[in-house]
């Protein structure tokens, strides 16, 4: 068994992996306006399905599944394609700090579906972690104001939308655990991204012809190419890499550390920090992480 002395890489690697996924929440809000969200989405499936085909083909070789394979793919990446639409579409009315705190909400609606669908238990630390992880969210989307708060009045209207593609994120476990039959994980997130590709095709095909492509910004194809290849390919080899040496509870509890990471990046952007009033919630949505932390290493 490995000490807690030789885990510190496998932590610094997780640090690495919370920091760029946090920096997808500024990028996706920089590039938001700049395309359709659907085709947007698209793009992004697209690229990174491009991208992980040849390193799957090299590592497994290409094999084309089965019906209730390809069916079970299907279903996750309709929650998937789901969540980025929505996430595109709420960026244009939101905060990247609100949603990354809203995201926070994620792995405690995920316990709550696989508790239902596949009765597996939250465990008391998980449970104990769910409460400042909620309570900071609602404190950060409600600015610190009771009176906010008392009358539902959010700030931004982009906040409904995205916790709405969140509650659709929170089945992409449950159902990775439903669906997944011993093949290589690279070789199952090559199809979810390539049926999720099919997916946006269907939804965003008619719009492609209506995409003024000579007038698109090179911000929006750097953002897209950032998020295709930093984003979705790197993090999802650090995540595995890190899930078989700390387990996957101590990788998800890395999630609560989005919202500080997207403040140091909107800072570094130029952007000013938000009211003092709002830090104690990213504060007792930090301190769940410690929580979840402190429970699965025990």
């Amino acid at each position: 068994m490995k000490t807690k002395g030789t885990l510190w890489p496998i932590h610094a690697l997780m640090l690495l992996t919370a920091l760029l996924i946090a920096t997808s929440f500024t990028v996706s809000k920089a590039i938001a306006s700049g395309l359709d969200p659907a085709v947007l989405t698209l793009l992004r499936f697209a690229l990174a399905a491009l991208l992980f085909l040849p390193m799957t083909a090299w590592r497994h070789g290409l094999h084309l599944p089965g019906k209730k394979q390809l069916l079970g793919y299907a279903c996750i990446s309709f929650v998937l394609t789901g969540f980025f639409w929505l996430m595109y579409l709420s960026l244009r009315t939101t905060t990247a700090l609100n949603t990354g705190v809203i995201f926070t909400l994620v792995p405690s609606i995920s316990g709550l579906y696989s508790a239902v669908l596949l009765n597996e238990r939250l465990g008391r630390n998980r449970l104990l972690a769910m409460f400042p992880a909620t309570a900071g969210a609602i404190w950060v989307l409600f600015h610190g104001s009771w009176e906010r708060l008392a009358a539902f009045a959010l700030l931004y209207p982009g906040d409904l939308i995205f916790f709405v593609s969140c509650l659709l994120m929170a089945f992409y476990t449950p159902l990775v655990k439903f669906f997944h039959r011993d093949e290589p994980m690279m070789v199952m997130t090559l199809w979810i991204l390539i049926t999720g590709s099919g997916w946006l095709l269907l939804f965003a095909g008619p719009r492609l012809l209506a995409v003024s492509w000579r007038d698109t910004e090179p911000i929006v194809w750097a953002g897209t190419a950032y998020l295709a290849v930093f984003s979705t390919i790197i993090t999802f080899f650090l995540s595995q890499f890190c899930t078989l040496r700390l387990g996957p509870t101590r990788v998800m509890a890395y999630s609560y550390l989005y919202p500080p990471f997207i403040l140091l990046i909107e800072w570094l952007c130029g952007h000013p920090l938000p009211a003092p009033r709002i830090l104690p919630g990213v504060l007792l949505i930090a301190a769940a992480m410690l929580i979840v932390q402190s429970g699965a290493r025990k």
